[in-house]
């Protein structure tokens, strides 16, 4: 019912800053929240932000706060990731997520997903 399309992901050094975008097609009316997760090799999928769609209420992972901003556009129906002062340790796959159910940093609420977005950071 929702079909998401991340875009922006790249290769940035140490220290720079992306913007990633995720639109949202479909039954965009009755999402309540997206999210960021990511995902490093061996790693499992960790949180990264959300944003409630309403009110625009928004939440992060430790790891990111001061450093990355999660926004939204209603109108275009899109949500963006700014990463600022991107770390080596950024390094992952971005995915963005869609919920009908609550705002949360849990992504086993999340019903659907993007493909996907590789960020890499050099030192």
């Amino acid at each position: 019912q929702v079909q998401l399309v991340e875009s922006g992901g790249g290769l940035v050094q140490a220290g720079g800053s992306l913007r990633l975008s995720c639109a949202a097609s479909g039954r965009t009316f009755s999402i309540y929240a997206m999210g960021w997760f990511r995902q490093a090799p061996g790693k499992e999928r960790e949180a990264v932000a959300a944003i409630k769609w309403s009110g625009g209420n928004t939440y992060y992972a430790d790891s990111v706060k001061g450093r990355f901003t999660v926004s939204r556009d209603n109108a275009k129906n899109t949500v963006y990731l700014q990463m600022n002062s991107l770390k080596p340790e950024d390094t992952a796959v971005y995915y963005c997520a869609a919920t009908f159910a609550i705002a949360t940093l849990d992504l086993s609420r999340y019903d659907y997903w993007g493909q996907g977005t590789q960020v890499t950071v050099s030192s």
